[in-house]
Formats: C-alpha cells, sequence, structure tokens
C-alpha cells in the first residue's frame, strides 16, 4: 500500500479553458476542460492507478481488495465499499451555472445518493474573479421564485472576489456558482447530483439551452443569508493548519519547507494529498511518489507515518474522514 498516483478523468464543459493544461501542466486535450477528476468513485467515471505495482487497477477493485486497511475501521463502517469523497480541480473560463446540491436525506430520497456538501481552495484567479455564494439577504420561497421568473435572480445573489489561497466552504442548499477566471480544487461528497437553476440564457455548440431544475431546487434551497462560507485558516509552516473539518472530510493546509514527517497512525482513515503549489515527494513505510502542484496522492489507512519532502517549498491539502 504504497503512496498511490490516479489517471486523472478530463470533463469538457461549456464553461471549460485551457488552464488545467497550461497552468497545471495536465494532458488534457481541447479548448473546453473543465474539470479533471482526481479520485473519483462515481459510477462511470472510476478512477485507476497509474504508479507501481498496482497499475490499472481501478479505486472500487481496491477498496474490495483491501477494505478496512485501505479505508480505515471506522470509514468501512460507515461507507462499506463506496469511497466518501470526489477531489477535483476545475477552470472556469466561464461563469458556472447557478447552482445548488441536496443533502444527504434528499439525495438519498430522490436519487439513492449521497448529498454534495463541498470546498474549494482558489489556486489562480484573474483580477477581479468572483464567486457567488448565497443571497445577499434573507429571501423567502415566494420571492426567490419572482426573481426567478423576472430573470432577475442576480439581484438577490452575493458576490466575493476571490485570490489564491481563498477557501470557502459550500454547505448543501446553499447557491453557488464559480465565476469566470478562477481555477480551483474542489474536495466534496462523492455525488454528482447538481439543481442547475440559471445559466446565463447561454447556448451549447448546437444551440440548446441546458436543463434546468427549478422545481427540484425549490424544496432544496436554503434562502437564509449566512456568512458561514469563508474559511479562515492559519498557514504556519511545518504545522497542520485546520482547514475544514465537518462529518464529511477533514481538510488541513501544509506549508512545508524542506522534510516533516507526520504520525498518522490513530487517524483510521485514508488520507488523501492535493498539491496546489510547488513540488514534493510523500513517502510511508511501502514506497515514495512525487507530487507536483495538480496532482494527487492516496494513502492507505494502515500508514503509520507519512513523510514529506518538499523541494524547496510546497503547500499541499490533507484530506481524511
Amino acid at each position: 500500500m504504497y503512496p498511490l498516483k490516479f489517471k486523472p478523468i478530463y470533463k469538457e464543459r461549456l464553461w471549460g479553458g485551457t488552464k488545467l493544461k497550461d497552468l497545471l501542466g495536465k494532458e488534457a486535450k481541447g479548448d473546453a476542460i473543465g474539470e479533471s477528476w482526481e479520485l473519483s468513485a462515481v459510477d462511470g467515471d472510476i478512477s485507476e492507478v497509474v504508479n507501481g505495482a498496482l497499475k490499472g487497477t481501478t479505486l472500487t477493485q481496491l477498496i474490495k481488495t483491501h477494505q478496512e486497511k485501505l479505508l480505515g475501521d471506522a470509514v468501512y463502517n460507515r461507507f462499506g465499499n463506496d469511497f466518501p469523497v470526489l477531489i477535483k480541480f476545475i477552470d472556469a473560463k466561464k461563469d458556472l451555472s447557478i447552482q445548488l446540491h441536496p443533502n444527504d436525506e434528499l439525495a438519498k430520497k430522490r436519487h439513492n445518493s449521497f448529498g454534495k456538501t463541498e470546498m474549494w481552495y482558489i489556486m489562480q484567479a484573474d483580477e477581479n474573479a468572483e464567486l457567488i455564494v448565497g443571497f445577499n439577504k434573507n429571501v423567502s420561497r415566494t420571492e426567490y421564485v419572482e426573481h426567478m421568473n423576472n430573470n432577475a435572480l442576480e439581484k438577490i445573489l452575493n458576490y466575493e472576489k476571490v485570490k489564491e489561497g481563498d477557501t470557502f466552504f459550500i454547505n448543501t442548499g446553499k447557491v453557488h456558482a464559480i465565476g469566470g477566471g478562477i481555477v480551483l480544487a474542489e474536495i466534496q461528497q462523492t455525488s454528482d447530483i447538481t439543481y442547475r437553476v440559471y445559466d446565463w440564457n447561454r447556448k451549447d455548440k448546437d444551440g440548446n439551452t441546458r436543463e434546468l431544475h427549478t422545481e427540484l431546487a425549490l424544496e432544496a434551497i436554503d434562502y437564509e443569508k449566512k456568512d458561514d462560507f469563508k474559511v479562515n485558516y492559519q498557514q504556519e509552516k511545518n504545522k497542520v493548519n485546520t482547514m475544514v473539518d465537518c462529518p464529511y472530510f477533514t481538510t488541513n493546509y501544509l506549508n512545508i519547507e524542506k522534510s516533516q514527517t507526520f504520525n498518522i497512525e490513530k487517524r483510521d482513515s485514508f488520507s488523501i494529498y492535493l498539491c496546489v503549489d510547488g513540488v514534493a515527494e510523500i513517502a510511508n513505510e511501502h514506497g515514495v511518489e512525487k507530487i507536483k502542484r495538480g496532482e494527487t496522492i492516496l494513502i492507505s489507512a494502515v500508514t503509520k507515518e507519512v513523510k514529506i519532502n518538499a523541494f524547496s517549498q510546497a503547500k499541499l491539502l490533507e484530506v481524511y474522514i
């Protein structure tokens, strides 16, 4: 159970661009690649190992074979053979649709799926780039529908300008959209359930508008204005800086200079490392693997220690359950 790297799964999107290739060095082909799924067990998009003796093995095959050794006892007892998180890098050349995600209860009832709580770490942002996160005031369901019907939804939305390093936690039910000119890392529950409520009246290459989920969204939306989305976190070097700690995942910020060793024996969970800047080597008792900006590594739950050797300096996001 050496450090595992996986083949990225590229997604062409109406709003995508070329920064995954130009900025992160991805081997994505095309001028509208919006997403690189780094670690996925979503049906139809299962990640595959690309390094070492397990090359060619899928994530689902690994889980079925190694179970608690890969996931951890507590994680396996909770999720079984379902991998609970989905890791992506996203390039928004243009604005994404305004959307939201249902909570666990509603997603289970309607789609037999997990809900979709997620977080974003901004890796690059053009000048004046911004996100939409929540409402700018408390709104009623009736008021929301009125704005929707009058094509005036933008008037009640909250806009946030962003820069590199900014981090946002997106609860289920919160309306949101990634604005154009942003590259980010996304950590989320394993779910592909999205309710699109507004898409700027744009059309695809065939002249068709994309499906909206207006009625499905009404019951799922959180209509209250909440300032609970901007994540404030420490950035101490060579320390574990907690960013998000929620029932679905914990994410830490690691700013490593030279070499650091972390004991994770009591974690009882797999660990994921996303490199958001720099280059490093990540080693456990069974092997070592190089990681650079825009790459992801999975470490098994049986790992006792993780050693991170930065090539001058590296910034990583560490994710576990």
